[in-house]
């Protein structure tokens, strides 16, 4: 083995962190008898060699001797070397929509030279589809669906292949497998829509029909029976009582109480076929990290798989929001709580992405709050907390749990500063005054919760109780260097309750502001002061002093508009800010500039002159301004909703100010546009791989003031 490894000149190449030397060391690692040797190059191979899923020259030279451990029966873990050959040759630049600029030619070049290379000895994976070795059947059939060129006989091996293969998981494996091959080779997909249905209708382990149910609709949506949903429910039923899925499972002997939940992965990680854990004393890596806490998640299980399944059922069934909340609605109240917590979780992904009506499975979420089971109440807590006004039918689960865990009312960290727990945040995100006892406590720690200042500012008044203890941790803020981290939430916290009886606090921060991020405290600070309105008139001096103030100009005249409405001290610094180089500034400018109203008329032909200008938020900034200092809708609407096509990620700002317009004509271009983002069943800000922690809440803002426009009922006013 190994032949020729050291005529290769790695000390030429590089990989992600560096000279490519290590690169033997690495391989030879593979084939060690030891299994922390084994996981620590492999770790390192996804580390380094093909970093990311970069393909670098040395990952090239890698090739052969990979293939050369794939095949050799006396190495240990070959189904995590078919995983990383199938991830180094699996890259397809068709699938790539995107130009490759002159920067990225090489990197394309790479790939295409290993997809030719992986995909020129992808016939050693029909040998080890049978292979002694579980682990490498379970990653051949993905291998052979992805690389090889003749996939007509993949696909006969794979049929050929189930009736003998006597692991349930190889067997789910092969399923999946031919789902690949009809999504990547598209005249195939009759033939495996056939087969697979053949499976839905004749195959008695409910295992593989919800497997073949999951690939129809990952392949085929439109051939799923039409009863799909009470048939996956009958599944799931079949599962739970199966030998290994008693109901009511325990998800596991010792939860850990403290621990974060981390959302399920889309994914099963990268590397991982072989689930069991490194060896007492093995060097921590990331795939054995992977490995550990998919082991974790899969022991008691009566079906580990099925998740999984569910996940890519969901997927399929994309924008069929009925279907999906009635899947997740049966799941959630099954007796078996390894199926409720994969629910809660799924249920959190099909809300954040899709438009629907979740009454009924929010509340059920809600019920799982009051689990004995740490993992499936705090699972529930975090689809909770993202949900804002959508939790409302679970507000007294909420407090309930809160009442019952003061425990969880604050997150410690290992680095960081802590952090309030879902459930008070979740509470408080719904305005809800039971909240204000855990923030009061909050309060009182040592060191306060990074984010207790954006919780106050959701609860409104019903948090007044707590400015006197934010007014006296504020006065109590070293001004050195760690005041910004300190003093932020604290402000942000008076900034929500508007409580201007702290001028007096606020402005000791302001003053003695340091020079470690002191612009961004003076700017909190200042944000602080505009909100108190009059009740900061104690500021008006400083405020004027800081108007010629480099970096904070425009923040202070804001302030100053807002305390003591001076237009002749404030309109020429904002208009000079409408001329800074930085588009931030300039951007600035023109909100401050439109909160004048129409005693900022004087400044609308500088406004209009920004319309057309290469930033689409600056001409979105600058088209609002112009509205509210001339009261004229027209010039500003047209670059409005075009920004909207644009960029969905400015609707939300840009339907916020056709409802302050008043009335949209029903015949009108706006009213078009409104109505049409209200018949999308998707998210305006649905990503595909990721998430933001207020997409819920902005997309449903969006639908508000989107209803709000149509109807009228917002003109001069964004409440």
């Amino acid at each position: 083995m190994f032949s020729g490894i050291d005529e290769v000149d790695w000390a030429s190449m590089e990989h992600a962190y560096g000279p490519a030397d290590d690169v033997p060391v690495l391989l030879r690692g593979l084939a060690s008898a030891d299994p922390a040797e084994r996981e620590s190059a492999l770790d390192g191979m996804y580390g380094a060699v093909h970093h990311q899923g970069d393909v670098y020259a040395c990952t090239l030279a890698c090739i052969p001797f990979l293939f050369e451990l794939a095949v050799d029966p006396d190495v240990q873990d070959r189904g995590s070397v078919v995983e990383l050959l199938t991830s180094i040759g699996g890259f397809d630049l068709d699938e790539d929509d995107d130009e490759i600029d002159e920067d990225e030619i090489e990197g394309a070049a790479n790939y295409a030279m290993a997809a030719a290379a992986v995909t020129a000895g992808a016939g050693v994976f029909f040998e080890l589809i049978a292979d002694e070795d579980p682990g490498v059947r379970l990653a051949a059939p993905l291998a052979l669906a992805t690389l090889h060129r003749h996939p007509v006989r993949v696909l006969d091996l794979l049929r050929e292949r189930l009736p003998a293969e006597p692991d349930e998981e190889v067997r789910l494996a092969l399923v999946e497998a031919a789902g690949r091959v009809a999504l990547r080779h598209r005249p195939l997909a009759g033939r495996v829509v056939e087969w697979l249905t053949l499976l839905v209708d004749r195959e008695r382990a409910p295992g593989l029909r919800l497997a073949a149910l999951a690939q129809l609709a990952r392949c085929c949506p439109d051939a799923l029976p039409r009863d799909v949903v009470p048939v996956v429910s009958g599944l799931l039923r079949e599962l739970r009582t199966a030998p290994g899925g008693a109901p009511d499972a325990d998800p596991g002997t010792e939860p850990e109480t403290d621990a974060e939940v981390e959302p399920e992965p889309e994914t099963d990680p990268v590397g991982c076929a072989d689930l069991s854990r490194a060896e007492p004393g093995a060097a921590p890596t990331l795939v054995g990290q992977l490995r550990a806490l998919s082991a974790q998640d899969s022991t008691g299980r009566g079906a580990p798989w099925a998740a999984d399944l569910l996940r890519t059922l969901h997927v399929g069934l994309d924008d069929r929001v009925g279907d999906r909340t009635a899947l997740l609605v049966d799941q959630l109240r099954s007796p078996d709580r390894w199926q409720r917590i994969d629910a809660v979780r799924m249920s959190g992904g099909l809300i954040r992405a899709w438009r629907g009506s979740y009454g009924e499975l929010v509340a059920l979420v809600g019920d799982q709050l009051a689990d004995p089971e740490p993992r499936l109440a705090e699972a529930a807590s975090h689809v909770l907390e993202e949900l804002f006004s959508l939790a409302a039918p679970t507000a007294d689960a909420l407090a309930a749990r809160l009442a019952a865990d003061p425990g969880g009312w604050v997150k410690e960290w290992a680095s960081g500063p802590p952090g309030l727990g879902s459930t008070v945040k979740a509470l408080s995100r719904l305005g809800d005054a039971r909240a204000v006892p855990a923030l009061a406590a909050a309060l009182e720690l040592p060191e306060v919760p990074h984010d207790v200042g954006f919780a106050v500012a959701h609860l409104g008044r019903a948090a007044c109780p707590l400015a006197a203890a934010l007014r006296r941790r504020l006065a109590g803020v070293p001004l050195d260097e760690g005041a910004y981290d300190r003093a932020s939430p604290l402000l942000a916290g008076l900034t929500g309750l508007r409580a201007g009886e702290a001028t007096p606090e606020v402005l000791r921060v302001l003053r003695g502001a340091p020079e470690y991020r002191g612009e961004w405290l003076r700017t909190a600070a200042l944000r602080a002061l505009g909100s108190f309105g009059p009740a900061a008139r104690e500021a008006v001096p400083e405020l004027r002093a800081m108007l010629r103030r480099p970096g904070t100009a425009t923040e202070a005249a804001e302030a100053l508009w807002a305390v003591a409405g001076d237009r002749d001290a404030v309109l020429p610094v904002l208009t000079e800010g409408l001329g800074s180089d930085q588009v931030h500034d300039r951007r600035a400018a023109a909100a401050a500039l439109g909160a004048l109203g129409p005693q900022a008329a004087v400044v609308a032909p500088r406004l209009r002159g920004l319309l057309a200008h290469d930033e689409l938020w600056l001409r979105v900034d600058a088209a609002i301004a112009l509205w509210e200092v001339t009261g004229r809708p027209e010039e500003s609407t047209e670059v409005l909703l075009t920004a909207w096509e644009k960029n969905r990620h400015v609707r939300v700002r840009v339907a916020e100010c056709l409802a302050r317009m008043g009335p949209v004509g029903p015949a009108s271009t706006a009213a078009q546009v409104l109505r049409a983002e209200l018949s999308s069943v998707r998210r305006h800000n649905a990503l595909d791989g990721g998430y933001g922690s207020h997409d819920t809440y902005e997309d449903e803002k969006l639908l508000a003031l989107c209803r709000q426009a149509l109807r009228g009922t917002g003109k001069g006013s964004t409440a």
